[in-house]
């Protein structure tokens, strides 16, 4: 995703801590490095990896940053060293302020992580120029890497998404339990907009503030299908609230 230094993965991140916890690689926050074992596992999966490293070992440092700026400006959208790295290379700045979504009027959209990873979740908000990730979850944790509210409050904050919890807006777990068919869900979402959504006027009234100073808000949850999550009725509430302008599109 393009981070503040640019291209930048939370997930492969992870898998290193993880090859490093079997002994794959060196526990070396300077490089990637692969232990004896770690050899021998590459040996066995192919040259590929060998290939890719033999093609670009002589760049090192801003000279690697500043090539892969050249072949992938999207990914130093965000990139706070940009003009430092590549120096007077004009044509690769500017097509880096091409890479950039164009400002679009403050709106609503909701998005669920279900069945995506950080990365791809990321880049879908980025390109369609969120400004500010709500979270309406009760409890902001996931067992899914990324989607925990410290990881993806710091996913956000790099490519410069404000990120804000609203567990007031929430379902509880229990009340998810047992849910297997679409009339299931829809009975869960009849209490909910009957019991919980309308002494919500603060959270909804905040979410509006946000939209007409000019914000581009996405409301977050799990499920992937919005008529399957309580995302939509905070959607739908909205746009009873504050008018057509609020009509949320799902991403």
């Amino acid at each position: 995703m393009p981070y503040k230094f640019g291209a930048f993965s939370f997930t492969s991140y992870a898998d290193r801590r993880k090859l490093v916890e079997r002994g794959l690689l060196a526990d070396d926050e300077q490089r990637w490095k692969l232990t004896d074992d770690g050899k021998r596992v590459v040996s066995r999966a192919g040259l590929r990896l060998s290939a890719f490293a033999a093609r670009h070992r002589a760049l090192r440092g801003d000279a690697l940053v500043a090539e892969t700026y050249r072949r992938f400006p999207y990914y130093a959208i965000r990139s706070e060293i940009a003009e430092r790295v590549l120096g007077n290379d004009e044509a690769a700045l500017q097509r880096i302020v091409a890479a950039r979504p164009a400002p679009k009027k403050g709106a609503v959209s909701t998005i669920g992580y279900e069945g995506r990873t950080l990365e791809n979740y990321l880049n879908g908000l980025v390109d369609s120029g969120v400004t500010v990730l709500c979270d309406v979850r009760r409890n902001a944790i996931s067992r899914k890497y990324g989607f925990s509210k410290g990881t993806l409050s710091k996913g956000c904050d790099g490519v410069g998404i404000r990120y804000e919890h609203l567990p007031e807006l929430g379902i509880a777990s229990e009340q998810r339990r047992s849910l297997e068919t679409q009339a299931d869900y829809d009975a869960l979402f009849t209490d909910y907009e009957r019991e919980c959504l309308p002494g919500q006027t603060l959270a909804l009234a905040k979410i509006g503030a946000w939209v007409a100073a000019g914000e581009r808000v996405a409301l977050t949850c799990y499920e992937r299908l919005p008529e399957q999550c309580h995302r939509h009725c905070v959607a739908e509430a909205l746009e009873r609230e504050f008018g057509k302008r609020l009509a949320a599109r799902h991403l």
